[in-house]
């Protein structure tokens, strides 16, 4: 039997299920994480819990959403399957669209990136902080406390509610995002979830995780990076800028489609050469 490690919320456990759909004789673990207990320290602070587990073998596997998991992985682990990638864009929840909104509506959400490209799309919105799980920040909407939120449309899809909902394309998504990473100690034979991997999906996830991990980025840092297939290459498109909108970057490059680590750091360098490292240092800083 695999013992397969999650956090223990709706959106997880939806994610993990699936994923045991598709092997054989699984037992689910939830396991409650330093994020679920409301610490913002760091980026580790959804997986570090579980992968402490898998580390100490009290589970053979853990499925994550692929942009919870830091760029460096614990000695001892590493990713051993992607299935095929959800849809990796933000969602607009309250309105039709940006354009849509009222001048100085309030928009609600966590992240950083999304802050920072909310406010270098529309200066005048107000971007207030807003945390909990889907459920939580769609109940937050509807009791009128945000005219608008934004979401990850993969966790919508997920938990049965993408009517919610618009496509929010002028935002790169974040590095990973609608993407499943599955976590095993190495050396470990968990060939069915290897058998999960999805080409595309692996591709586009090395590509975004080699930007990340050549930029440096945390948690703190406003990053997005999105790959996808195009007419036989790999495009990678990344944005980089200041939580307030009024410094950012951004960079589209095509590269070879099998070489997406390759195409990772050659944006990065692209993005440093025009000022990333600066901003995401003040970024940084910002948030101390």
């Amino acid at each position: 039997m695999i013992k397969l490690g999650t956090r223990g919320s709706a959106l997880a456990l939806a994610q993990a299920r699936w994923v045991a759909e598709r092997l054989a004789d699984v037992e689910l673990i939830p396991i409650t994480t330093s994020g679920d207990r409301g610490s913002h320290d760091d980026k580790s602070r959804f997986v570090k819990e579980i992968e402490e587990a898998l580390l100490a073998g009290e589970i053979d596997l853990a499925v994550h959403s692929a942009k919870d998991l830091p760029a460096e992985l614990p000695e001892g682990l590493a990713i051993v399957g992607v299935p095929e990638r959800a849809d990796p864009l933000d969602a607009l929840c309250g309105a039709a669209g940006l354009d849509e909104l009222r001048e100085a509506a309030v928009v609600g959400t966590a992240s950083v990136r999304r802050r920072a490209q909310l406010l270098a799309a529309r200066p005048d919105l107000d971007v207030r902080e807003l945390r909990g799980n889907v459920d939580t920040r769609l109940r937050r909407l509807a009791e009128g406390r945000f005219d608008a939120i934004v979401v990850a449309r993969a966790g919508l899809q997920r938990l049965g509610r993408s009517d919610e909902g618009v496509p929010l394309p002028e935002l790169v998504p974040a590095p990973g995002q609608g993407c499943l990473a599955l976590e095993a100690r190495l050396g470990d034979d968990i060939e069915p979830a290897a058998a999960l991997t999805d080409r595309d999906a692996l591709t586009a996830l090395t590509a975004e995780r080699a930007l990340v991990t050549e930029l440096e980025a945390t948690c703190h840092t406003p990053i997005g990076a999105h790959a996808s297939p195009r007419g036989g290459d790999l495009v990678l498109n990344a944005f980089v800028g200041l939580p307030d909108g009024s410094h950012w970057i951004r960079d589209e490059l095509a590269g070879d489609v099998g070489e997406p680590a390759a195409l990772g750091r050659a944006v990065a360098e692209r993005l440093e050469r025009a000022g990333a490292r600066e901003l995401l240092a003040a970024a940084e800083a910002a948030a101390l």
